[in-house]
């Protein structure tokens, strides 16, 4: 059943009206019909309803609720600190990482980012972002879309430890502390709140990690191999997903 996200006001009782590219897509494209039904999230809310189509017009759809759908309980949320990348590769960070699960990604500017956003820039590629994460939202019928952030930096990361329970940088330098070993350690934990935090393709300064570090992240290996920074969020997120009986 297909599935669409509207927002808080978009809802009156038991009516729910649907707006903008989604009409075009419900009409021309699914070629959907009047009693024909659809899945409609509460973007606001993270409510989640079966629907049934009772009229169709060139700008607008109104649907009927006929049920109301238990929420997704998930053990683990995932906030992504990504390290700009260059080109396209935010874009498949961002709808991969979507698919998987993660709540929100946020772009951080390092020492080492190649890539530079002025403010004009950066507002325009965030609102575009936000739309992937929206499709990728949709297309794996999630319960809520993943939030795409503005522009953040090392310093900021640090101050915002303490809302996480684990903060983890993957760091090739770093010999000792496995990616393994530390989600074993937290396996049989609840409502869990990870972020990880990826360099760009030049990788961290040290003095990013020495930073991270002492304010109270953990620095891992993910191992003998050095993976592509857009490999990483992706490669992580669905080991975490898994150890957490949250895939499959």
């Amino acid at each position: 059943m297909p599935k669409f996200f509207v927002s808080n006001n978009q809802i009156k009782e038991n009516i729910i009206k649907i707006i903008g590219n989604d009409v075009n897509h419900i009409t021309n494209v699914l070629r959907l019909n009047i009693n024909d039904e659809i899945i409609i999230c509460n973007k606001d809310m993270g409510d989640n309803y079966i629907t049934r189509i009772i009229e169709i017009n060139k700008d607008k759809i109104i649907c009927q609720m006929k049920e109301k759908l238990n929420k997704e309980e998930l053990k683990v949320e995932i906030t992504i600190f990504q390290g700009l990348p260059k080109a396209d590769k935010m874009e498949l960070i961002i709808q991969k990482c979507t698919e998987l699960g993660v709540k929100e990604i946020t772009p951080v500017s390092m020492e080492r980012c190649v890539v530079k956003l002025d403010a004009k820039t950066e507002d325009k590629k965030v609102k575009r972002w936000q739309k992937i994460a929206e499709a990728a939202s949709k297309q794996c019928r999630r319960n809520s879309i993943c939030n795409i952030n503005y522009v953040t930096n090392i310093k900021n990361i640090c101050n915002v430890v303490k809302d996480y329970d684990i903060i983890l940088v993957p760091y090739e330098e770093e010999q000792k502390t496995s990616f393994k070993e530390i989600l074993h350690s937290y396996v049989n934990a609840k409502n869990l709140k990870i972020a990880i935090v990826i360099g760009p393709e030049g990788g961290f300064d040290k003095k990013e990690i020495d930073s991270l570090k002492e304010n109270g992240a953990k620095i891992i290996t993910l191992g003998k191999r050095i993976l592509r920074t857009e490999t990483v969020a992706i490669a992580m997120t669905s080991a975490i997903m898994y150890e957490f009986n949250e895939l499959g």
